[in-house]
């Protein structure tokens, strides 16, 4: 059985300890998840298992015949070939498997029968053709079709140049190779960073299906949850196991982190103690036994160090000004690059206060769109109308390349900030991943995705209330993206977003705009909900959309219209409603669910403290730790489901209003 697993490895870099006697197996069928803080050393660990880098001690060991195959993060450009040309040298190793057997079978066309040799060759030479077929090697033409239209790419891109592909693209040509190099072990150093929704859940169903293991490192909870049934926690040199997908890890992470928390603040506080008594007594004579006895044992003292998640960080921007019950209004929108047509007359009213997800296939207009809202493209068919007071702000990744020059990080963005936010910008660094003495680092030595960060944390600095945001998740951990959540669903201006963290999408859209060939379609809800009217639709239920944009529906699906073409406003509200209803069933299942499995856990709950006080188990001390640990596991269950039910509850209130 393919494997490969390292034991007790250390790996350090200075005098900073990376990796402390970690151990790891790895095998096919292993369907594993890589945890830690950004700079934890995840990266240096995919290295090491991958055998790209030594440690300093322990053992690496690779079963005979195992294949592994490692994508970094960044960093590959590929030149001189084709697309096709160079997804194919994935087969470059099968190609000297039919180099040997073709040996082989030149040296058994000249060997007799009684020869020795002649039993192994036949077997070797069997052996080697078993592993071309099962590489799929005659089946490639298709394979690679089917890979690079997964990962986005177009058949006419298939003749193309490679030089020709753009950073994010050039990423995706490295891990189309690496799929199709079919190994035992894939390590995947997020993966997801340079994919677009419908190739990561692409990538989500490839990994599903491969018969080999895999290690991947991402920063999207969805996916992650889809594709992993294991999570290794890299914190503090250490790597820790949890069974299950990711939120199963955080759920019962949480509990440990909350027992790290309580003995931290212990410690913080005989810390604080100590640290008064040396104050006061420093310079008595008579106390500077007392004194010195107290430094040396806060300089042995073994610091308790928390980790970011648990550094609750709550961000708060400018208020935004006051404007009118519209935010914008789009009549007959269009754009077009030569004879290509991006989008064509795109009617949307949107009120302030709501949050727009724009969604729709790679090419399909959507950073277009964002560009025409924001003024940054005033060269597009029809009218574009901001409501009464409004302040746009625009975030796209090209907004690091204003970036640069001697300032710090800290000047620079003390010089952004409101007076009243100054104190504040340093938390605000950190949430947005610049720690430590990383707030000293000029802008000119920042990294692209460096870059992007600190643009999008001083636009969120303006007092602005129609937020258009392309992207602004990119180059974020999850921590950060759970604080960036948090403060744009306390933010109360308009947001039009485009994203592809699912779990991001669907936490904060309150409606979806779907952007493709055959027009643009509205949606009142979120991403779930659009995914479900997408999902009704395939099976034929009779759920007819709501173009925006009428001349470009089909004409079974268009709307009544009312005179002058326009469509009424009676069919909006009444396809409004239809969607609303729809909406209103799938909470009640939801909630009925939540509520099903809170009465079950509250059973349980109940059984065990009737367990606990049975002198058959309160005389087992063995029995006791055992029944005492699964009530606090049920305890959090109960808590986690009752928080889910709040949530669902005041999404259902929310739809009934």
């Amino acid at each position: 059985m393919a494997f490969v697993q390292i034991t007790k490895v250390s790996l350090a870099f200075g005098d900073r300890d990376i990796l402390q006697e970690v151990s790891l197996s790895l095998a096919a069928g292993s369907r594993s998840s890589l945890a830690g803080a950004n700079g934890s050393g995840k990266s240096s660990l995919m290295k090491l298992i991958a055998g790209q880098i030594p440690g300093d001690s322990g053992d690496r060991a690779v079963q005979k015949g195992t294949r592994i195959a490692y994508l970094p993060q960044s960093g590959i450009v590929y030149r001189g070939r084709t697309l096709r040309e160079e997804v194919e040298t994935a087969y470059t190793g099968i190609i000297a498997l039919i180099h040997r057997r073709e040996a082989i079978g030149r040296v058994l066309a000249g060997a007799t029968q009684d020869d020795r040799s002649t039993g192994l060759l036949l077997e070797g030479y069997h052996r080697i053709q078993d592993q071309i077929e099962q590489s799929g090697y005659y089946q490639r033409e298709q394979t690679v079709a089917m890979v690079l239209s997964g990962l986005g790419f177009f058949p006419a891109d298939m003749e193309r140049s490679t030089g020709e592909f753009s950073e994010g693209w050039q990423m995706r040509i490295a891990l189309a190779k690496v799929l199709l190099e079919r190994p035992d072990i894939l390590l995947l150093d997020e993966p997801t960073n340079y994919l677009d929704i419908e190739a990561r859940s692409w990538l989500e169903s490839w990994l599903r299906s491969c018969t080999g293991g895999y290690l991947v490192v991402s920063h999207d909870r969805y996916f992650l949850d889809s594709t992993v049934t294991e999570v290794y926690e890299l914190f503090q040199g250490r790597l820790t196991r949890y069974g299950g997908n990711y939120t199963a890890y955080e759920q019962v992470r949480e509990q440990a982190l909350e027992s790290l928390m309580k003995r931290y603040e212990a410690q913080q506080e005989e810390i604080a103690k100590a640290e008064d008594l040396i104050r006061r007594f420093r310079y008595k004579a008579s106390k500077a036994a007392m004194v010195q006895e107290r430094i040396k044992k806060l300089e042995k003292m073994e610091r308790i160090l928390l980790p970011e998640s648990l550094k609750k960080i709550r961000i708060t921007f400018p208020p935004p000004p006051h404007a009118g019950r519209l935010a914008l209004t789009l009549k007959g929108v269009g754009k077009r690059y030569g004879t290509r047509q991006v989008l064509s007359g795109l009617d949307l009213v949107l009120e302030s206060g709501e949050r727009l997800a724009v969604v729709g296939r790679n090419g399909a207009g959507k950073t277009t769109l964002l560009r025409i809202l924001s003024g940054r493209d005033p060269a597009f068919e029809g009218t574009l109308r901001y409501g009464t007071g409004i302040h746009p702000g625009y975030f796209s990744q090209d907004a690091a390349e204003t970036l640069g020059g001697g300032e710090t990080l800290l000047e620079f963005l003390e010089a952004e900030a409101p007076p009243v936010l100054i104190p504040r910008v340093r938390d605000m660094l950190g949430a947005f991943l610049f720690r430590g003495e990383e707030v000293y680092k000029p802008l000119s030595v920042l990294s692209g995705g460096e870059k992007s960060r600190l643009a999008l944390l001083r636009m969120l600095l303006k007092p602005m209330n129609l937020l258009m945001l392309d992207e602004p998740t990119n180059h974020l951990d999850l921590y950060s993206k759970d604080i960036l959540l948090d403060t744009l669903k306390a933010y109360t201006g308009t947001i039009i977003f485009v994203s592809h963290d699912r779990s991001f999408m669907e936490a904060l859209a309150t409606k979806t705009l779907e952007l493709s060939p055959r027009g643009a379609r509205l949606f009142y809800g979120n991403y779930g909900y659009y995914l479900d009217r997408l999902e009704q639709e395939a099976e034929g239920a009779a759920v007819p959309p709501v173009f925006t944009s009428p001349e470009a529906a089909l004409p079974e699906s268009r709307p009544p219209e009312g005179p002058g073409g326009a469509v009424s406003r009676a069919a909006e509200r009444r396809e409004a409603d239809k969607q609303r209803q729809t909406l209103i069933r799938r909470l009640e299942r939801q909630e009925g669910d939540i509520l099903k499995a809170l009465d079950a856990l509250e059973g349980e709950k109940a059984r065990l403290e009737g367990a606990l006080g049975s002198a058959e188990v309160y005389r087992d001390g063995t029995k006791t730790r055992l029944m005492k640990a699964r009530l606090a596991a049920v305890q959090g269950l109960i808590e986690d489901k009752t928080r889910e039910w709040e949530v669902t509850a005041a999404e259902l209130e929310s739809a009934r209003t």
